[in-house]
């Protein structure tokens, strides 16, 4: 038998008023089929019956999981890498510009390979890296000479020793959700910035898509905020929101995944088409974008 978690309550508020909305295929290793769940009360969705922490692990096994392998198989994976070097220098320009800091001390959760650790350190930052894949980890010591810590050591960290926390699309995988969350809260420093980005399942690609929206990815993704869910989210630990930012590629990098779901092939115009109608909607409204940045601070 499987060892799952079956939610009564829903993992943010706690609420009771929960129901199924969709029914989703795991498109990158399992081919299993996963309920997605939402909550009345404050709109998070979440997949249920997900595999426990200690079942999980097998759900990342796969040279196509971008984030553990640094692979390059697939002109949409190439696409990724060759973005993604602009996109670190903007994630570390971001950093600075909320925390008004040119060097200090941040901690990534979730490093992947260690590309934006490397990106911190080559800039002058004091850098610490979590990741739970030893594959990760040992590609971030061939690729960057990066000793990444493993995930457990979070809580071992000395408090208040941070400028700056960063989750780039990690909260969604993180099973201890409200306690790692205080931890995060614990560690930063007084003035310090929390900085998570998630995917936005209320944004315009998330409605085109549906249940072929990539960025549900079950069962990894085992929460999906809206940015409402998140507000709440962060105040029930102590923390307020301070900006919401857009992430503008991710609308195209998702639909070209969800193209790929829907028919089995990729739509390239089609798919550019719809990311860049999802952007345009956001344009106005950042918290209609398919991806979402959360600054957020300590409520003093």
């Amino acid at each position: 038998m499987k060892a799952t978690v079956h939610y009564t309550n829903c993992p943010v508020c706690n609420s009771t008023n929960i129901h199924p909305a969709l029914n989703v295929k795991d498109h990158t290793v399992s081919g299993e089929m996963f309920e997605i769940w939402e909550c009345n009360d404050c709109k998070l969705r979440f997949t249920q019956d997900i595999p426990d922490e200690s079942a999980i692990g097998r759900y990342y096994q796969s040279e196509d999981y971008i984030s553990h392998t640094e692979t390059s198989k697939g002109l949409i994976n190439r696409l990724y890498l060759s973005v993604r070097t602009r996109t670190l220098k903007k994630k570390r320009k971001l950093v600075s510009e909320i925390t008004g800091l040119k060097e200090g001390k941040v901690l990534d959760l979730g490093s992947g390979t260690g590309a934006f650790v490397n990106e911190m350190v080559k800039n002058g930052w004091e850098a610490i890296g979590l990741e739970p894949s030893d594959e990760a980890r040992k590609v971030a010591r061939q690729a960057y000479h990066l000793k990444l810590k493993t995930n457990d050591q979070l809580f071992s960290l000395p408090a208040n020793s941070f400028d700056a926390i960063t989750l780039w699309h990690v909260l969604e995988h993180v099973h201890q959700l409200h306690q790692t969350m205080q931890q995060l809260r614990n560690l930063l420093k007084e003035n310090g910035r929390l900085i998570i980005a998630v995917p936005n399942y209320t944004s315009l690609d998330a409605k085109i898509y549906k249940e072929n929206w990539a960025a549900y990815d079950p069962p990894r993704h085992l929460y999906h905020f809206s940015p409402g869910s998140m507000k709440i989210f962060a105040e029930k630990n102590g923390m307020n929101i301070l900006q919401y930012k857009p992430m503008w590629f991710d609308s195209f990098y998702i639909s070209l995944l969800s193209s790929k779901y829907k028919t089995g092939k990729t739509h390239w115009i089609a798919a550019a088409w719809n990311g860049l109608r999802s952007n345009l909607e956001a344009v106005g409204n950042k918290k209609k974008c398919s991806s979402i940045i959360y600054v957020i601070a300590k409520d003093h």
